[in-house]
Parts: structure tokens; sequence; C-alpha cells
């Protein structure tokens, strides 16, 4: 059997100041390793990895084939309670432990992690590279184009866009034997020839022929004309960018277009089903045939049209090819990270790749990811969606808590971002603190369902006192479903203030578990919806609209029945009301809408309204970026 790669890694020494200074300044201080020996370190051969600069590589697939009888690494996912609106430093966590595992106690470990949007680091909510002295560098790099994945997904987006709606056009005003003879036209001895892409159109049709001289009228007439009902595409444009305007607008304005304009929108390219795709895909292969099977909307008879029939779906792999090998970064302290996809944590499944992680599991002892939200959200998916795909089973389940947040659920003032936090998160109050535990503990049911050892991670803020921190360790402790609870300081100390949750997680993973999915995917999909609902929110029951129903009923029909369950909801709450705080009971979950995911692999249903468009505030954060123009150094980005 081939062995895992044992190349010790030489930690980074961290330069820690106090008070903490910003994140940016932190990171722009850093010691950096150049990447080809954060690579060589981790057991990757030259030829595996393509640089990208100093300070990031690309990871070719091609380790996976030589690595393929190393037995896998243990599996840790960090998740967390419902948050407040600032969010409780589940990224911060993530990589503080990895530091610890890394850079202190010796182990092999692999962070991996989602790319950020550019959206919400120009907007609101910053950066995502962690904070002060858990971060993975370059921050700058992290946050903004990284390899220009999310670009490229992007383009792939906006060309299947233009594919679909160009032949809708085009087949408004041509006939059948003008479209053949453009999209088959004749060569100079007669005969014709499909594009590579549109063999897969006839095989969706069922017409196995690769002649298209032998088609029969009939055969040439479907497979020329799609027939799109224009009131089912669901095909949006996207940009890398938060613009309310672009929520809906309407396109075919031009001269030559008159006629055919009709009302459509954009969605942010991180909510684009290619995103959803790119962090699901176990191989080239298998991205590609999950570009094929997006649909896009239905022809008039009620059947899928597919980015298959329409013919893009190679090209579309094409520019997205490179964008499935995993972006190789280092922490703070020297230990590698996988930055890789940044799928929508509400409408999609909020994980970074299976790519990565499949990869991470062949090179280290532990990989340590993070799910999106909380565990009623991100986690949940992970286990559900990811895991089932990936056939990965977890080895042990982080749940991260702050008493802010704790203090939030036992009935404190609203959290607002931007504002000033009330009196009562920053003075000790047990009372408030006790009350709020409700909602650590139902998160901590929610991840024992699965059979994964849980160990909480409390992450220690400057205004929590022992007394509260000690309150929260002990209902923990005295709940018997944990196998630890850890007090953390890894923004203020790095690594070195995550060892006891690094010591935590070793023994934690030792544990043998017993992983099972919440449900098996040949239930119906209401039987799938409600047990979401009941098991993991709490709710009495589920209510559908009218619009539900028949979209369950529609997708039974078209055999999309068999597929996870990616439910869309608020994550500010265990509910689908981010009002309900703690742990809302004698309530019921309303199912606006049901939306197909079929490339990704899931359905997802709305329970409230989701936007895939952010807007940006009345001072966004790019109010403070901006760039030295002396030395260069970007400025202001958080």
């Amino acid at each position: 059997m081939t062995q895992k790669p044992n190349t010790p890694y030489t930690p980074t020494k961290l330069n820690r100041r106090n008070p903490v200074p910003s994140d940016i300044e932190i990171a722009q201080e850093a010691e950096f390793k150049p990447i080809a020996k954060v690579a060589e370190e981790l057991g990757l051969l030259p030829d595996e990895y393509a640089l990208y600069g100093k300070h990031i590589a690309k990871v070719s697939l091609s380790v996976l084939e030589r690595l393929a009888d190393v037995p896998d690494g243990k599996y840790i996912d960090v998740t967390a309670i419902t948050p407040t609106p600032l969010g409780e430093g589940k990224t911060t966590t993530t990589v503080g432990l990895s530091q610890a595992l890394g850079a202190h106690l010796g182990k092999r470990v692999i962070t991996a992690i989602r790319q950020p949007s550019q959206g919400p680091t120009f907007g609101i909510k910053g950066g995502a590279a962690g904070g002060g002295y858990s971060q993975v560098i370059p921050m700058e790099d992290f946050n903004l184009h990284l390899t220009g994945d999310i670009h490229a997904i992007t383009a792939a987006n906006n060309l299947i866009a233009a594919a679909v709606e160009t032949r809708m056009y085009h087949e408004s005003y041509q006939s059948d034997e003008a479209l053949f003879n453009r999209l088959c036209p004749p060569e100079e001895d007669g005969q014709r020839s499909f594009g590579i892409s549109m063999v897969g159109r006839l095989r969706n049709l069922g017409i196995d022929k690769t002649d298209p001289n032998e088609l029969t009228e009939e055969e040439r007439r479907r497979f020329v004309r799609l027939n799109i009902d224009r009131n089912t595409l669901t095909w949006r444009r996207a940009t890398d960018t938060n613009d309310r305007l672009l929520r809906k607008i309407t396109v075919g304005q031009g001269s030559a277009e008159k006629g055919f304009d009709f009302e459509t929108s954009f969605y942010i390219s991180v909510a684009s089903e290619l995103m959803a795709v790119l962090a699901l895909a176990t191989s080239l292969a298998d991205m590609r045939e999950r570009i094929g099977r997006i649909v896009l909307a239905l022809d008039t008879d009620g059947n899928p049209v597919t980015v298959e029939d329409v013919g893009v779906a190679g090209a579309a792999t094409v520019l997205m090819k490179d964008t499935l090998m995993p972006n190789l970064m280092q922490t703070l302290e020297g230990t590698p990270v996988f930055v890789h996809a940044g799928p929508f944590a509400n409408i999609a499944h909020g994980n970074s790749s299976v790519m990565a992680d499949m990869i991470g599991l062949k090179l280290a002892d532990y990989v340590i990811t993070e799910s999106g939200f909380g565990s009623d959200m991100g986690m949940e998916k992970f286990f559900d969606i990811k895991c089932r795909y990936s056939g990965n089973i977890p080895d042990v389940v982080v749940m991260v808590a702050t008493v802010r947040a704790l203090k939030m659920h036992g009935g404190g003032p609203k959290v607002v971002a931007g504002a000033p936090l009330a009196p009562e998160y920053v003075k000790e109050n047990l009372e408030l603190l006790e009350a709020g535990l409700e909602n650590l503990m139902a998160h901590i049911e929610i991840a024992n369902q699965y059979g994964v050892s849980v160990v909480v991670a409390i992450n220690r803020f400057h205004t929590d006192t022992d007394a509260e921190l000690e309150l929260v360790k002990k209902a923990c402790l005295d709940s018997g479903m944990v196998v630890d609870a850890v007090v953390t300081n890894h923004w203020e100390e790095g690594g070195a203030g995550a060892l006891e949750l690094g010591k935590a997680v070793i023994k934690a993973a030792e544990r043998e578990n017993d992983f099972r999915f919440l449900y098996p995917l040949d239930l119906p999909i209401k039987e799938k919806i409600e047990t979401i609902a009941q098991k993991v929110y709490g709710a009495e029951g589920v209510d559908y609209s009218p619009e539900a129903e028949k979209q369950i009923e529609e997708y039974t029909r078209l055999g999309y029945d068999n597929v996870p369950i990616c439910m869309a909801k608020t994550h500010l709450s265990l509910s689908h009301d981010p009002a309900l705080k703690g742990r809302p009971t004698g309530y019921r979950i309303p199912i606006r809408s049901v939306n197909a995911s079929i490339g990704a692999g899931f359905l997802y249903p709305l329970l409230g309204t989701m936007s895939t468009m952010p807007g940006l505030p009345t001072r966004p954060a790019y109010y403070d970026i901006d760039i030295d123009l002396e030395s260069g150094r970007i400025l202001g980005l958080s």
C-alpha cells in the first residue's frame, strides 16, 4: 500500500502584537513560506501543482491517482450555533484549530474552506480569511480574484444564458430546414456533421445516429427545434458584485431584437448552479456530465431542456476546466490550506469542494473543513448532500459557540452589524446566557442524530468573563452529548490559543462513530422535506403553497424525486423566521416554492423570500478600500 506523505511541516513563527492589530495589518506583516515549500511539505510532487505567483498554486487532480491506495485521514467539520449577524468566528476557529494541530501538535493537517465572493467583500460583511492571528494568507488575494475561479464560472454561466436565449431567438423566425442547414451546414461533398456537443442533444432525444444525413424529417425537426416555453426559463446571467438594480431587468431592447424582449434578472455568481456543480464534482468527467444535465427550462410539451440540449455543455466545461483544481495557500503559521469553490450557503449547500477534501484526505492525517452558517444549515447539507456524493465519512463535528450569540438567544437586544453592542453583551449576565443555552443544546442534538462525535469550541471574546465561559462549558459537559467543550483564544494567540481544542479533536477522532444520513434518497420529496423540518429545525410540520405542490408533482413526474433536499432558509434562526431566537417550538414551516438544481444534484425548497442578488448598504465596505500608491499595498480590506 502506498504510504501517506510524511514530510514534516516547518511552522512559521507568529509576530504577535498586543493590542491585536487589524486583520490586514497582521496579514501584511506576516512571514510567508514560498508556496512551493508548502507544496513540498504537503507531499506534492513538482508536476502536481502549478504556481500562481510566489504564494498561491493550483493542485492537479493527478495526485488522487498516485495516492489512490493511501488510507484517508480524519475528516473534521467545523460548524456553529445559530449566529448573530456579526458571525461567531467559525472560519477563525477552523484556521486556529489547523494551526494548533499542524504548527504545535505535530500533526499533518490541511484546512479546506470556501473562496469568498467579492459581493460581501465590497458590501457589508467583508472578507472571509479568518481573523486576528488565525488567518489564511495572502489575505488580499484570498478575498479578491485568487486564481480567477469565480470569474470563470461567471463566464460559463453567461455563455449558457446567451446560448439558450439566442436559440430561442433563432427558432422564433427560422424554419426547420433553415435551422438544420445552419446547425449542420453541408460540406463541399454534400456531407454534414454535428458539432461535438450537439451529439448530446441526440442522446437526450433517444436518437442513436451520428450522421445528420441519416436523420428522418421528424428526427430533424425534433433535433433543431427545442420549443422552449419562455415562461419556464429559469437560467439567469451572473456577476460577482452586489447590485440590487439587477434583481429584475428587461433584455432584448435592441432594434434587431424588436418583439423579443422579456423580463429576466441577474444572480450573484456564487449563486449560480455552476458553482454548486464545481463544489460537488468528483472528476472532470463528472463535472462535464453535471453541467450537461442542468435544466434551463421546459419545452412546450413539458419536457426538460438542458445545457446539453442547447449544445453548450462542452464549451462551458472548457471555460471551467481549471476551476476543478483546488487553490493551495497557507495559514499565518505556515500550515497548508485548500481554498476551493464558494457555493451560496442559502440556496446551495454552502460548503467548499469535494475535490479539495478528497485530495486533502490522501495527503494529511486531518482535514479541517467548514460548513456555512449553523448546524441546521451548512452542516446538515454537508452530511446529507456533500458526504453523500463524495462518499467521505466525517469523524468529528466542532461546534463553535460564543457567549455573545447565546445571550442573544436568551432574549438579549437585537444585534445589528455596524452598530455598537448593547451593554448586555459586554458585561457579565449569567441569567441571559443561561437562557440562551437551549440554542446550543439544540445544535448539539442535531449533530448527534448523525452519529458523529461533537466537540464544542467556545470562542472567547475579550468581553467574556471567566464565569460566563465556565457556565457554557459546564452545560455542555453535563449534557452528556459531547466529547469535550473547550474555551479557545486563537484570534489573539493563533494556534497556541486552540491547543486544548486540538487535543480534544484528536481524542474525539479516535472514537468509533455510527454515521448515518438523515433520510434515504428514495423517500418521496415531501417526506424528505418534512424529515428535515421536524428533526433538524424542530418544527411541528410543513405547509406547502399551491405553487410548491405543483412543482413537487412536476419534479416527481420528471424523475427528479431521488435527489437530496437543500433547504433554503434564514441562517439567523433554527426556524424559517429570523426573529425566532433560541429554540423555537410550536410552529410550522411554510414552503413557498421548490426549485431544481439537477446538475448539482438537489432540489431546494424556499422557506421564505431568498434573494440571490444581494444589495449594497448605504455605506459599503468599498468606502474603506484603496491602494497606497507608493508601496502598492492594499488598504482597508477586512
